[in-house]
């Protein structure tokens, strides 16, 4: 299967985002594809708000049956949340449940005014009724296997998938 070229997809959604971005919109990226992808956004974008980073290990509804992932990382949010405009950002939008699990972490933090979901692949297949507003592309992907992005050693943007 020829995957995407994650560089473009990343070029592609800053070209779509710029044009619903104030300075007071705030960019929150979650761990570990997503804050990748946000840190481009974030850079690309030129936001005034620094960026915010979710590590959602907790807020999992698998958490119980599968236990704590062995990277657990600080969530950071080092704006007030409470009021503002956030682009969450996810690499590869899949059942939802991520997603589900992120905003109850945000709301943690504050009411924000709007969530706005950004989205690297869309693979479809949810489980629940999320839907990115800004999406790189859509993809279908072979059933058991899981899409993933990664960086190579110079940071470069890559997306694989593991069957």
């Amino acid at each position: 299967m020829q995957l995407p070229d994650a560089e473009a997809l990343c070029a592609d959604l800053a070209r779509q985002l710029r044009a619903h971005v104030t300075p007071e919109t705030g960019m929150v990226g979650i761990h570990t594809g997503g804050a990748w992808l946000a840190e481009r956004l974030h850079r690309a974008l030129a936001l005034a708000l620094p960026l915010g980073t979710l590590d959602i290990s907790f807020y999992r509804d698998d958490y119980r049956t599968t236990g704590l992932h062995k990277s657990v990382r600080a969530s950071r949010i080092p704006f007030d949340v409470g009021g503002r405009h956030l682009l969450l950002v996810d690499d590869v939008l899949y059942t939802g449940r991520t997603v589900r699990a992120a905003m109850n972490e945000l709301f943690d933090y504050g009411r924000p005014e709007s969530i706005r979901l950004v989205a690297l692949v869309d693979r479809g297949e949810r489980e629940l009724p999320i839907c990115p507003q800004f999406v790189g592309t859509a993809l279908g992907v072979p059933g058991g296997s899981m899409l993933r992005l990664g960086r190579d050693a110079g940071g470069r943007l890559a997306l694989r998938l593991d069957a």
